[in-house]
C-alpha cells in the first residue's frame, strides 16, 4: 500500500537511459521514516498514520514530545507529518514506509517549502514591466498609481504591491519517478522540486492522473 514518505532534497543531477537520452532529476534521500502513531476513526475521528523523519537529540525535546516518541518505541525525530489512510484500509494494515513503495515510471506529488527571497518589489514579485527608464522618470521599478481619485476612493483587494516573496508551501504535481535506489534509500525524480538543498519534502502518490501525452 502506497501512502507516502518524508525525505530531504539533496540536489539535482542528470541520468541517461539506454538510448543516451538525458533526464534532469532531483535526488531525494528518504531513509529512516518511522511509524510514530496510528490514528483511528473511533478515537481521533479519522484514520491516519503519523510518520517521523530525521533523528533528533533527546535534549532538544520537551517532556511531552519525548514521551510521545517513547510511547511509540521510536527514536526522537525532527519532522512529524500525517498521512491519511484510504477508505477501507485498516489502521493495522502493513504499510511500507521505504522508497521501495514507489516504482520507476509512476508519478508522484512533492510538497516542499519554497526558497525565501525576502522583501521584493513589484517587478520581481509580480512581473510588472516598470516605468520609463529615461526622460526625467524617477520611478523606474515602482508600481505607480494604485488609486482612482474619488471613485472608487479606495485600494482594490489583490492589488500588486511590494512585499514578502517565497517561503511558501508549494506542491508540484505529476513528477515522474526515474529511479528507485533502495540500497541507498534514494529516489530520483524528474524535474525540479521546491525548496533549497537540504530542506524537507513530502512525497506522495500523484493525486491527479497525468495526461497520456505527459506519460509518453
Amino acid at each position: 500500500m502506497k501512502i507516502g514518505l518524508l525525505g530531504r532534497k539533496v540536489g539535482m543531477t542528470r541520468v541517461y537511459d539506454s538510448n543516451g537520452k538525458v533526464t534532469p532529476v532531483t535526488v531525494i534521500e528518504a531513509g529512516g521514516n518511522s511509524l510514530v502513531q496510528i490514528k483511528t476513526a473511533e478515537k481521533e475521528g479519522y484514520s491516519a498514520i503519523q510518520v517521523g523523519f530525521d533523528a533528533q537529540k533527546e535534549s532538544r525535546l520537551n517532556k511531552a514530545e519525548l514521551g510521545h516518541f517513547k510511547k511509540a518505541a521510536v527514536e526522537p525525530k525532527k519532522l512529524l507529518r500525517e498521512f491519511r489512510l484510504p477508505d477501507g484500509v485498516e489502521a493495522g494494515a502493513k504499510i511500507d514506509l521505504g522508497v521501495s513503495q514507489f516504482e520507476p515510471g509512476e508519478f508522484v506529488d512533492i510538497i516542499g517549502q519554497s526558497k525565501g527571497k525576502g522583501f521584493q518589489g513589484v517587478v520581481k514579485k509580480h512581473g510588472f514591466a516598470g516605468q520609463p527608464a529615461a526622460h526625467g522618470s524617477k520611478t523606474h521599478r515602482r508600481n505607480g498609481a494604485i488609486g482612482n481619485r474619488s471613485t472608487p476612493g479606495r485600494i482594490w483587494k489583490n492589488m500588486g504591491m511590494p512585499g514578502h516573496l517565497g517561503d511558501d508551501r508549494v506542491t508540484v504535481q505529476n513528477l515522474r519517478v526515474v529511479q528507485v535506489r533502495s540500497d541507498d534509500n534514494v529516489l530520483l525524480v524528474s524535474g525540479a522540486v521546491p525548496g533549497a538543498n537540504g530542506s524537507y519534502v513530502v512525497v506522495r502518490p500523484a493525486k491527479k492522473k497525468p495526461s497520456e501525452a505527459k506519460q509518453k
